[in-house]
């Protein structure tokens, strides 16, 4: 007895009288002998335990050998769209075998899934029909696997014996096909509901992750690494549309294992990518060599598939997908890159207006910083010096460019012109409009008016170039150095304070801020310091300063620095009052500009 010859077995579960019948035919409608039916039974408890596909196929194999002693055993499984069987288990074959790929109709295997019917061959040299796949092999047995009506795939047992396989050894594997088919086709049920499954999760995993990446780079490559998760693709692009929506630009590509990006331009007119865009939908080919729109750029190419990316109802790119086997994309993968392709065309989108809101930033940057050396040249950085009084200025924008203004205008050698102003507004509006309020005021100023005309001569010309929603606060003061006296007019400004003697007083000057209101007049207070006096000026910056308690600086507390160091000398004053000020802050954030003008008279002698 030889390897392939029949033998009993003895202690199997499978056991029973299944002894070759020689030439017996096998009937059209096959005896069910009892045996049969406990064998079946037997047979669907031991299929019924698992529903792994590959554990099930193993499984299989070895209830055919507890009845048939085969030395080659295979089971190809039936492709519906490529209408191919694919082997995908088997005990004996070679490797190279094992990657066989048979048309429906073609060889043994191929005709009985065209047919349905079983062949059993005695001597395979006899018919014209068979495949030579392995010189050794002289008979062979093939049963169709049927599920519901359905061809499921194709059972093939070989040996290298003539006469090997018997009428009755077909007789039981036809019993027992349609059995094994529908395990089969359980199994690959389970499998595709727990792909699904497994999709959706990963889809949402790269949802959530894709959302989280701004930068268009690092977002293309992570898709196309987060995407073999999904597809086992071996070659990967990225191509957006440019701004006239007339040219593919490819951003991104990744070619058997190593990213690189091409630049390649390919008009919407021509290719596949092409085709998917003029067409509004995916194009699956699965053989790029029969489709004339190929336009050859990997010559390993075989099979193709390309999904448009849709955004707000206009197409922005497409997802370019390549494997070097035909037929290799399914409809699965339709679904999943169709569904995918949705929300990589947002990922790309916020990327998009993240870089152009980032560009934007990075111009409002440079032009702030141009604003801030200019606003910082209009605004005097030293105060003039006096022969009866020294006075100092101290300025802190809250942003990078502020709202606060400043300046000390000369009317004759003993009269200087002390100003201090608050735009509203911040950063880049309030600093272009304060620069325009102290052109006029400095164009003005050629003119020597007094505090009360200068406020009625600016809010007049405001009133004539008015802006929606602007106005200026702003102090104006007239110090004559020789007769130690100050004149002050007040256009809504915090009021000055006049420390001598160790007691504070305010200033009580007062009016409207200019631009608000037309014909409007103001009022002037003249006061004439002693030597130690000290006069400060502020802007509301100082006064509502706010610690972490909500608590405001205010006029009280300003006040006591003022006089506490009246000894010190103007520009000390400033420094320490500016101090406390950010003391008293703490590691609440500065919400205004702070401006602090200091006029010290100087003592006799």
């Amino acid at each position: 007895m030889t390897e392939d010859q029949p033998t009993p077995h003895h202690g199997s579960e499978f056991e029973g009288d299944y002894r070759p019948a020689g030439s017996v035919p096998l009937d059209a409608n096959p005896r069910v002998e009892p045996a049969d039916v406990a064998y079946l039974m037997k047979l669907t408890d031991a299929l019924n335990t698992t529903l792994d596909l590959q554990t099930l196929l193993s499984r299989t194999s070895e209830l055919v050998r507890a009845i048939i002693n085969y030395r080659i055993f295979a089971i190809f499984l039936l492709n519906d769209r490529t209408r191919e069987l694919r082997m995908r288990f088997q005990i004996g074959h070679s490797p190279k075998v094992e990657r066989t790929r048979l048309p429906v109709g073609k060889g043994v295997v191929g005709l009985v899934a065209l047919t349905r019917q079983p062949i059993l061959l005695n001597d395979v040299k006899s018919v014209d029909y068979y495949i030579d796949a392995n010189p050794e092999v002289r008979s062979e047995l093939a049963v169709p696997l049927i599920a519901k009506n359905r061809l499921i795939g194709v059972m093939d047992l070989e040996s290298a014996e003539p006469g090997y396989f018997t009428p009755e050894h077909m007789r039981v594997l036809t019993m027992t096909a349609s059995r094994i088919a529908q395990a089969i086709e359980n199994a690959r049920l389970y499998a595709r509901v727990s792909r699904q499954a497994q999709t959706l999760e990963v889809q949402n995993e790269i949802a959530i992750e894709l959302a989280s990446i701004l930068e268009l780079g690092p977002l293309l490559e992570r898709v196309g690494q987060l995407l073999r998760r999904l597809i086992d693709y071996q070659m990967f692009s990225i191509m957006l549309l440019d701004e006239k929506g007339e040219t593919l630009i490819t951003r991104y590509a990744w070619r058997f294992g190593y990213s690189h990006a091409p630049l390649r331009r390919i008009p919407v007119n021509t290719g596949l990518v092409g085709a998917a865009v003029r067409e509004w939908r995916f194009v699956n080919v699965p053989d790029v060599t029969k489709d004339p729109r190929y336009l050859p750029m990997n010559e390993e190419t075989r099979s193709e598939l390309v999904v448009p990316l849709f955004y707000k109802g206009r197409i922005i790119g497409v997802l370019d997908l390549e494997h070097t086997r035909p037929h290799f994309f399914t409809e699965e993968h339709e679904r999943i890159l169709t569904t995918l392709a949705a929300q990589v065309a947002i990922a790309i989108e916020n990327a998009r207006l993240y870089q152009a809101v980032r560009a934007q930033e990075r111009q409002l940057e440079r032009d702030i910083a141009m604003a801030r050396e200019v606003q910082l040249r209009l605004l005097p950085s030293t105060a003039p010096e006096l022969k009866n009084a020294e006075m100092a200025v101290r300025f802190l924008p809250a942003r990078t460019i502020g709202g606060d203004l400043y300046d000390f205008v000369e009317y004759t050698p003993s009269r200087t012109a002390i100003v201090l102003g608050d735009v509203s507004g911040k950063a880049a509006p309030a600093a272009l409009f304060a620069a325009m309020v102290s052109g006029i005021m400095r164009a003005a100023a050629a003119q020597q008016p007094e505090p009360a005309q200068m406020l009625a001569l600016l809010n007049q010309t405001l009133q004539e170039r008015k802006l929606e929603s602007q106005y200026v606060t702003m102090l104006f003061a007239l110090w004559d150095d020789e007769s130690r006296t100050l004149t002050v007019a007040n256009s809504g400004a915090v009021q000055p304070l006049h420390c001598s003697g160790g007691t504070s007083v305010t200033v009580k000057a007062e009016g409207f801020p200019l631009g608000l209101f037309p014909e409007v007049s103001y009022d002037e207070i003249k006061i004439t310091a002693e030597p130690g006096d000290v006069i400060v000026f502020v802007s509301d910056g100082i006064l509502d300063a706010e610690n972490e308690k909500e608590e405001m600086y205010g006029e009280d507390r300003l006040a006591g620095m003022l006089c506490a160091n009246r000894g010190e000398s103007a520009l000390a004053i400033a420094d320490a009052i500016l101090e406390d000020v950010s003391r008293f802050q703490g590691a609440k954030d500065r919400f205004d500009d702070e401006t602090i003008i200091v006029l010290r008279v100087r003592q006799e002698g």
